[in-house]
């Protein structure tokens, strides 16, 4: 039985290849490819020749039943995308599927992330994040992925093409309010670009200037207001009120959160925390 290599591309600068990609290209038999035409012109650069076979978003189970069958009768195959890591809002991820359902071999070749390299220069928060791929182009499905995300506290990443970069900012000034974005294009080619303003500013920017190239939003998550923090307290002083009456501290959560617009967790939570700090204090 053969082996499945998820190997890396570059995601721009083609000299953003490893000594092991290659040597891994060199010694499989066969490459899937998202993108044949994409993939021949970087192994050409390096004088690599080997046999492609076309794997994209519209391949059937089929197809990925011939390259199993393949590596399951000893070859092994490496499967790329035409930039960046295979398997990550990619069709490859169901390939991987594929060959575990088989309980065949997956072995990974690493390389660049177009996703954590727009993260480590964003200047914005790295510790958290969320990787939420494309939106989707169907409206009811868009909104409510956008809905889902508007509390998100952590760092949150997205993929876009230059024709609905503008109407994607407008969406998310509507449902995440106006938050600092950065804005990453063309990552490590010649032209690469990094602008770091709010979603607002980004509208406005783009309104006058056509968006070019592909990019990598990476967008602050929800922060903690003035406003939001005295919500809460008042809110903990109406719980607290209920439970001196008699009142079991869930039941009181629970209806003090809808009143306030809170989370019943998030509120019971911060109830909980606060009696602990009262009963350390005295």
């Amino acid at each position: 039985m053969g082996t499945l290599y998820v190997i890396g591309t570059p995601i721009g600068n083609m000299e953003d290849i490893t000594l092991r990609q290659l040597e891994t290209f060199r010694k499989v038999d066969f490459i899937c490819a998202e993108d044949t035409r994409v993939t021949l012109k970087l192994l050409s650069r390096y004088d690599i020749h080997k046999p492609l076979v076309s794997y994209h978003e519209h391949s059937g189970r089929e197809v990925a039943d011939r390259i199993t069958e393949r590596i399951l009768n000893g070859e092994n195959a490496g499967i790329v995308t035409d930039a960046g890591m295979p398997c990550i809002s990619d069709p490859g991820e169901n390939l991987v599927k594929i060959c575990y359902e088989k309980n065949i071999d997956v072995k990974v070749v690493p390389g660049a992330s177009a996703v954590v390299s727009a993260l480590a220069i964003s200047g914005l928060n790295t510790s958290r994040f969320t990787f939420e791929g494309f939106l989707s182009v169907t409206k009811k499905q868009r909104f409510e992925h956008l809905e889902s995300l508007k509390d998100e506290k952590r760092t949150m990443i997205f993929y876009e093409a230059p024709h609905k970069l503008i109407s994607t900012l407008k969406d998310m000034l509507e449902y995440f309010g106006d938050r600092k974005i950065s804005l990453c294009r063309e990552l490590t080619k010649v032209y690469e670009e990094v602008l770091r303003m709010t979603i607002s500013e980004a509208v406005e920017y783009y309104s006058l200037k056509s968006p070019k190239g592909e990019y990598v939003l990476v967008i602050e998550g929800k922060q903690n207001s003035e406003s939001d923090n005295i919500s809460i307290e008042n809110a903990l002083k109406q719980v607290g009120n209920l439970v001196d009456a008699g009142e079991k501290p869930v039941n009181a959560c629970k209806a003090i959160a809808k009143e306030y617009g809170l989370r019943k967790s998030d509120l019971y939570s911060a109830f909980c925390k606060s009696n602990q700090e009262d009963s350390s204090d005295e």
